[in-house]
């Protein structure tokens, strides 16, 4: 049996709604294996032997994203300062109950065209930790290519309506809804990117993981300075880039993991031992509007999970 150190938090995982599998023929993950293996691992940091487990082999095991794989601020610090990558990232978690082999070239800020271009101009492309040989990928991406953050500092409001300007009617104003566009454009870039993950690691399971629930309906201003119909807006716009990464993974034969539904009543708004992603002004050790140390327990161990339901199912 593998054990890995337990992270010192508690989790509550409400279903997810996992997409379809990498294999059309099997059938989709159990809803509730999920939940119960994803907080047995955040919980008590114990891996059940598997096949993945069991193998002679660890799994290689390449994690590409943003910052909601990275996980900036998040004790400790990986070395490469310039990513803003914690050792205590979902990646991280997910491989140690894997028993893989990770090399974690997540990286705050960005974008699709840093997987094959160097970021700040001088960090390798993500790609370039594929190979033949990779037997998992994981992928977060996408936020920064519609500038989900940018647009959520722009809806902070720091008196009640109808003092300041309300983001979602800058957003939608003459008919158009600047974020759903955003996302819409993006699609043949993450077509592109999966196609590319796949042609340079050819026998690797591929795993895309969606964005949280940042923040629940109606909001909870003050307590968070988004006004309710402005965080619902946003919520909106990171619900579609989710959905368009479980259609794009679908398409691809690859794996989605809704980790939305994983963080749904763990938001923002929740009491700060509940929370997984923190807000404007963080209450545990995280960036602001990011997933903390709590919330990537809980979204590493589902992404395990995934993996050791799939390699059970294949048997």
């Amino acid at each position: 049996m593998i054990r890995t150190p337990a992270p010192e938090v508690s989790v509550d995982i409400p279903p997810a709604r996992p997409g379809r599998r990498r294999r059309p023929a099997k059938s989709d993950v159990d809803v509730r294996a999920l939940r119960r293996g994803a907080a047995a691992l955040a919980l008590a940091g114990v891996c059940a032997l598997s096949p993945v487990a069991e193998a002679a082999e660890p799994l290689n095991y390449v994690a590409l994203g943003d910052s909601a794989a990275a996980g900036p601020l998040i004790p400790d610090p990986d070395p490469n300062l310039a990513c803003q990558r914690s050792t205590r990232n979902y990646p991280r978690i997910a491989a140690e109950a894997l028993g893989a082999k990770l090399t974690d070239v997540t990286c705050s800020g960005a974008k699709i065209e840093d997987f094959t271009g160097r970021q700040h101009g001088f960090l390798p492309p993500q790609f370039d930790a594929l190979s033949a040989d990779t037997d998992l990928v994981t992928v977060t991406i996408g936020g920064n290519d519609v500038n989900l953050v940018r647009e959520a500092v722009s809806c902070l409001n720091p008196f009640p309506e109808p003092l300041g300007k309300s983001c979602a009617d800058e957003l939608t104003q003459g008919g158009r809804d600047v974020l759903a566009e955003r996302v819409a454009a993006i699609a043949d870039d993450l077509d592109g990117a999966l196609e590319g993950i796949a042609e340079r690691a050819p026998g690797a399971r591929i795993v895309v993981a969606g964005y949280a629930t940042y923040i629940r309906p109606g909001g909870c201003y003050p307590k968070e300075p988004i006004w309710g119909r402005d965080g619902d807006y946003l919520q909106s716009a990171v619900d579609a880039l989710s959905d368009l990464l479980r259609e794009r993974a679908r398409a691809h034969d690859a794996d989605f993991v809704d980790i939305g539904a994983i963080s749904e009543g763990h938001d923002v708004c929740a009491a700060p031992r509940e929370k997984y992603l923190e807000g404007v002004v963080p209450t545990s050790a995280a960036a602001p509007m990011h997933p903390n140390a709590r919330g990537m327990a809980a979204f590493g161990g589902a992404v395990a999970e995934t993996v050791q339901q799939e390699s059970r199912a294949e048997l």
